[in-house]
């Protein structure tokens, strides 16, 4: 009989990513790589970090010892963050069979096992002795969990490969940086959700890419530029946007999770630096602030030939996308109205989708035109012809926003679907479906569609569903102040 030393007790599930399989020829060697890493650079913490249900990162804060363990073993983690909301109000039923959710190792909420993906670690330059990395969640049984959205995108990404593509995919996402006017929490400010904190401005805004603007964000921005390109995110360039310390930042274009993980880790090194530094940085699409505008996230995408590494979107000599890429384009504009649960989750982010406003507010699509939902960029013959889906918020879940793209696309590549004639003037004007007015909206046609259900999993679907409709009922519960302003004098 074989003795465990009782430290490898310490931590998850002994032997769980070996007896299940779980690292391949190169998540192994990453593993060692970060072993190695930890090691040598005196890291003494690693935060094991999961990304939820919102596309917001949960996890524990764990020792470098027990982080080695945990790339053997795995970590136990509360599955109840499953039942969770934005405010983390519990939306399931928790303890009927399958935890509300029809998922039967869900009952009573028990734990799951986090496993660490090595080829995600790194050391992060504004945490003391601190290292990183992001984990995939499994039942104890070494099941998948099927409302983890991270392989949610992953299952899209084989179906791709599968077909003989690879998915790549550029970040360009808008947000505010705001000033902190607290320095204390009192009491009365906690909550679910805690009252948003009193902000000031840092610019003025509404000088659209302007160098004085920008300048002006220096302070903050150049912590940013730094802390980013030292956790190995391909920065491409930040600029000044429309509103007051509204910024946007894009990135090179990634294969595979690339984009999903870095704008994952991006969103929470931008409001950490920010918070370390005295302001606060927002991700919400329309923030409750004077004169300020509503800020989008417009995802770059495109295949790639498995065989040989050509852009599968390139077009020949007269036109700039191929078949594959009008087929990919005719799939997303037919699955367009379901999938903005995924693409603008948020009750807010559906304040942004107004006429003329450089936000799409129906489907259709466009030769280099700003106001069309899907936007094509390139010329005929350019090896860098791509799709710009300008339907995202920049708070969705980027697992989700891109696996419902990867399923639509494909969709439309398997039924060699021929796309709508491109709108060629007025994307407002144009006579097509417009996209859904609410949330709730959103929701009801998710509901009715039985395509995503089929591709992305019954459970993530009918889970998203059941999430969103109780974000939506506490929403409609409560008295607004438009409510109160508009009918208390009045009536």
């Amino acid at each position: 009989m074989t003795t465990i030393p009782s430290q490898d007790l310490a931590m998850g599930k002994v032997g769980f990513v070996a007896e299940h399989g779980l690292y391949d020829e190169a998540k192994g060697a990453a593993a060692e790589r970060a072993e190695a890493q930890v090691s040598d650079q005196g890291i003494r913490t690693v935060r094991a970090m999961w990304a939820d249900q919102h596309g917001a990162l949960r996890g524990k804060f764990i020792s470098s010892r027990d982080f080695v363990l945990a790339m053997r073993n795995g970590m136990d983690f509360s599955g109840a963050l499953l039942s969770m909301d934005t405010a983390n109000h519990v939306f399931p039923p928790l303890f009927v069979e399958g935890g509300g959710l029809g998922i039967p190792e869900l009952t009573g909420f028990p734990d799951v096992v986090l496993v660490p993906d090595p080829t995600t670690f790194r050391v992060l330059p504004w945490a003391d002795s601190t290292g990183w990395v992001l984990c995939d969640m499994y039942f104890g049984n070494g099941k998948e969990v099927p409302l983890s959205t991270r392989l949610v995108m992953r299952h899209q990404l084989q179906a791709a490969a599968d077909m003989g593509f690879e998915y790549v995919s550029g970040l360009e996402v808008e947000f505010y940086i705001t000033r902190r006017e607290w320095t204390r929490i009192a009491p009365d400010q906690t909550g679910w959700p805690p009252v948003a904190p009193p902000v000031s401005m840092v610019a003025q805004g509404y000088q659209y890419l302007s160098e004085i603007r920008l300048a002006q964000l220096d302070e903050i921005l150049n912590p940013l530029r730094d802390h980013l390109e030292a956790i190995g995110l391909p920065l491409r360039s930040i600029e000044d946007e429309w509103g007051p310390g509204q910024t946007e930042i894009t990135f090179d274009p990634m294969p595979g999770l690339g984009s999903a993980d870095a704008m994952i880790l991006m969103r929470s090194a931008i409001k950490q630096v920010c918070h370390q530094m005295g302001y606060h940085a927002t991700f919400m699409c329309r923030p409750l602030l004077p004169n300020v505008s509503s800020s989008g996230w417009h995802l770059h995408e495109s295949l790639r030939n498995l065989k040989g590494g050509k852009n599968a979107f390139q077009g020949g000599a007269k036109e700039v996308l191929s078949a594959v890429g009008r087929q990919f384009a005719a799939g997303i504009l037919e699955h367009a109205v379901p999938m903005t649960v995924f693409s603008t989750p948020t009750i807010n982010g559906f304040k942004r989708f107004r006429p003329y406003s450089f936000a799409p507010d129906r489907v259709a699509w466009a030769l280099e035109n700003r106001g069309a939902m899907l936007r094509v960029q390139g010329q005929p013959g350019d090896p860098g012809a791509h799709l710009e889906n300008r339907l995202g918020e920049p708070a969705a879940n980027p697992y989700l926003y891109m696996a419902a793209n990867i399923a639509a696309g494909l969709d439309g590549i398997r039924r060699q679907l021929e796309p709508p004639p491109m709108v060629s003037s007025d994307p407002y004007a144009a006579e097509a479906t417009p996209l859904p007015g609410s949330l709730w909206e959103a929701v009801d046609a998710l509901d009715r569609d039985a395509f995503f259900r089929e591709k992305l999993g019954r459970e993530i679907v009918d889970f998203v569903i059941m999430m969103k409709r109780a974000e939506v009922a506490r929403f409609l519960s409560t008295v607004t102040d438009w409510e109160q302003n508009e009918y208390f004098e009045f009536f």
